[in-house]
Order: C-alpha cells, then sequence, then structure tokens
C-alpha cells in the first residue's frame, strides 16, 4: 500500500513507493521514458515513466496527460543529484482526475498583460509559486517576530471615517448616510490599542487611490503597523532595524530553493544584519546636491533620490529628522529643533526604495491640537485621537512597513505586481 505524501516531503520517503495528488506542468519524452513535471502546491518533481517497467494502460495514461491536468501518481521516491530538489519518482501507476485542453499559458513567452489577465493561472508558474511561498515566509516571520517580543495582534475597522494623512488620495463611500473611506493606515486606531495593551502591531489591507504607475505602487496594499507605547524615537528605529534583519534571515534559512528559482543573488540578502546606518535628511540633501541633484531643502525625495543614497550602502538605511512641513500632522518635534521631526524613512538597497516609514507621535495635547488647526483636519472626526493625549498621554511610536515593497526586494522582483496574488493597479481590477 502506497504512503501518501506531498513533494515537500518526498525526503522521509526515499525507496518508498508513494501516492500523491498533483498537476501536470509539463513534460517530454524520449521515445520509451517519458519525463513528467508534476507540482502539487508545495513543490515540484520528476516523474519517470518508463515504457518496459510500466503495464500498457499506464504508458498510454502518462501519455495522454496535457498541460496542468490533474491526476493522482504512485511511485518510488529516489535521490537523483541533477534535479533541483535532489529526488525524482519512478512512476508505477497514473490514475487521471481530468485532462485539461487548451491551457492558455504554453510554455511560450507570454506579454506581461496577457499573464496579468489569466493572473488565476500564472499562480501556477514556478516565479509565481516561488514569490507567493516567499511572501508566506515573511509573513510568518512577521508574526514571529512580534509574537516572541510580547505585542498583541490588534485589527483596525477598513472602513474609517477620516483620513489617517488627508483625504486626496482616499477611496470614498457612503456608509448609510455617512461619508467613510477605506482605510490608507490603521496608525491612529493602533495608538489607541497601544494605550490599553503597551505593544501592538496590525497587519491587513490598506488603500489609495493614487493614480500612479511606478513599478513600486499598488492601489490594495498590505501593511504591518506596530505602536509602542513608553518608546522613544531611538528605540524605535531599534526596534525596526531587527525586524526587518529577521525576516531577511528567515527568509535565508527556509526560502533557499524559491530564491534560488527566482535567481537571486542572496549574497546581497546575507548582509542585511541590524544595526544599519542612519543618516539625517540634511546629511542626505547635501550628498544629493553633491551628486549634482537640484534639490532645495524642504523638498521630498523621490525614487531617484532614495535610489542614489541606497547606492551608497549594502543594508537598508535611515533617512531621520525630515522637515515637519513635510511630513504627517502627527510626528512629533524634534524638541531641539522644531522644524524637524522625529521620524525615519528606512530605504531598501538596490533602489527599491522606502519599506519603513515611522516617527515618535506627538504627545502633548496642545501641540496636537495646533496642528489639527494647521492642517485644517476637523477637532470633531479626531476627538477621539486628542482623547489618547487628554488622559493618560506617554510618550509613544510606530511605523509602518509595506509587504508588497519588501516581497519584490528579497526575491529581486521588477515591479510588485508580483508579490500579492491578486494585484489592484491604475487599470487593473480583473481578475
Amino acid at each position: 500500500m502506497a504512503t501518501t505524501c506531498v513533494i515537500r516531503e518526498v525526503s522521509r520517503h526515499v525507496g518508498e513507493e508513494v501516492r500523491m495528488g498533483c498537476w501536470l506542468h509539463n513534460k517530454r519524452s524520449s521515445g520509451k521514458i517519458q519525463f513528467l513535471q508534476l507540482r502539487d502546491g508545495t513543490g515540484f518533481i520528476q516523474g519517470v515513466v518508463v515504457k518496459s517497467e510500466v503495464p500498457e494502460e499506464v504508458w498510454e495514461a502518462a501519455k495522454s496527460l496535457t498541460q496542468e491536468s490533474s491526476l493522482y501518481v504512485t511511485g518510488v521516491v529516489r535521490e537523483e543529484p541533477r534535479s533541483k530538489s535532489g529526488y525524482e519518482m519512478t512512476v508505477t501507476n497514473v490514475d487521471i482526475i481530468q485532462l485539461t485542453e487548451d491551457y492558455p499559458i504554453t510554455p511560450k513567452e507570454h506579454g506581461v498583460d496577457f499573464l496579468m489577465d489569466h493572473r488565476h493561472l500564472w499562480l501556477r508558474a514556478p516565479k509565481q509559486h516561488a514569490i507567493l511561498t516567499v511572501r508566506g515566509e515573511i509573513i510568518r516571520a512577521v508574526q514571529q517576530f512580534f509574537d516572541e517580543r510580547g505585542f498583541t495582534l490588534v485589527d483596525p475597522p477598513i472602513l474609517t471615517p477620516s483620513s489617517c494623512e488627508g483625504t486626496t488620495e482616499l477611496f470614498h463611500t457612503k456608509y448609510f448616510e455617512e461619508d467613510a473611506f477605506l482605510t490608507q493606515s490603521g496608525q491612529l486606531y493602533m495608538e489607541a490599542a497601544a494605550m490599553a495593551l503597551g505593544k501592538v502591531y496590525s497587519f491587513g489591507p490598506t488603500f489609495r487611490a493614487e493614480k500612479s504607475k511606478t513599478r513600486r505602487h499598488l492601489i490594495e496594499f498590505w501593511m504591518i503597523e506596530p505602536e509602542m507605547a513608553f518608546v522613544d524615537h531611538d528605540e524605535n528605529l531599534r526596534v525596526q532595524e531587527q525586524f526587518v534583519s529577521h525576516i531577511v534571515q528567515s527568509v535565508l534559512k527556509n526560502c533557499r530553493a524559491e530564491l534560488e528559482t527566482l535567481g537571486r543573488d542572496t549574497s546581497k540578502l546575507e548582509k542585511v544584519v541590524a544595526p544599519f546606518p542612519r543618516i539625517t535628511y540634511d546629511e542626505a540633501i547635501k550628498f544629493l546636491q553633491e551628486q549634482g541633484f537640484d534639490i532645495p531643502w524642504g523638498e521630498d525625495f523621490g525614487a531617484p533620490h532614495e535610489t542614489a543614497i541606497a547606492e551608497k550602502y549594502e543594508t537598508p538605511v535611515f533617512i531621520t529628522h525630515y522637515p515637519t512641513n513635510i511630513k504627517a500632522f502627527y510626528m512629533k518635534p524634534d524638541p531641539n529643533r522644531a522644524d524637524v521631526v522625529l521620524c525615519a524613512d528606512m530605504i531598501a538597497p538596490e533602489g527599491y526604495g522606502e519599506i519603513i516609514g515611522g516617527s515618535q507621535r506627538i504627545d502633548d495635547p496642545k501641540l496636537l491640537e495646533e496642528r489639527f488647526r494647521d492642517h485644517e483636519l476637523s477637532s470633531e472626526a479626531y476627538q477621539w485621537y486628542l482623547d489618547l493625549r487628554k488622559y493618560g498621554s506617554v510618550p509613544h511610536s510606530g511605523f509602518g512597513l509595506g509587504l508588497e515593497r519588501t516581497v519584490a526586494w528579497i526575491c529581486g522582483l521588477d515591479h510588485v505586481r508580483e508579490t500579492i496574488p491578486f494585484p489592484r493597479m491604475l487599470y487593473r481590477l480583473y481578475p
């Protein structure tokens, strides 16, 4: 009786006969031997069918298989050093579930639009499988990092009555008779949770109605947003660098095969170990001007600026103390210099841009009320947020990490569209 197993576990069954449910990814034949490229969601393995060693009906069943046909295959697992996985299967039986016809994504080259139209099928390709496996490992590492450090997972609402950072890039909807928006950040709610639970984090979808078509932007994306009571700016940076280092090292440890499938240069990832370098906004402006960029003090950085700065470093780099006027209303000013705030953006190496934005938050109720006026924010809509400063205010800090940009960087991808199962982009809502 064959043992039921999955491809990921075949190393435990060398020399044994196993049975697995799978799909035919591809196949080739050399006359009296058929080579079946099989996948089952956990991995890929080659099944070898030798005509002289199987009954005629098994040979014919294997011969009839088409791309992405589903089947149960039985065979003996053996070591094969030439195989990527190190194992192969000598097939003894094929039990067809369904033969497919005219599978759209053939082994030839296809354009990006065609592949995106068939994203529901493109996910099955080895590269896409590898990316989503790495994404899953990053999520696991995120949860492990915070769970081991005493953080509580808290879920902020997706429908909100107001904006975290202004309403120009928000999706508007009606909440019965009221105006509502799809969230662009759970941060304000996480600050409330931190005042109750100490150290918290959220992990969920966020939405920005930004009409951008760059390789770094999605309309719907996932954010990890921790908030920490009694934590200042410097400690916030230490948590961030330990966090990112933990994620990268976890992927290196658990997803070597996937990174190899993606052709990722892992030597660059090996260098991502905390602590990370820090430069101030002032230093960054000076460096960019020396490099020939026409950028005055007080202007925010674009992708070319971030890339130029990142090229100096082999690890992510913090840019700290941005001008108050270009950052969000809730960021705490530097006590020694009111024109800059206690914040930092973490810029990934290799041109992947900002992956984390964070700051120490304003804890003075009077200053926060001033900021409401400066930014023309409704004191009524934000009264609950002000209450956090009126009733037991404490120093507190937090940050947000964009999951898809992090996946793109770690996987070495050119575009974020492949980092999420079903991307939502400016002109892409299907499938």
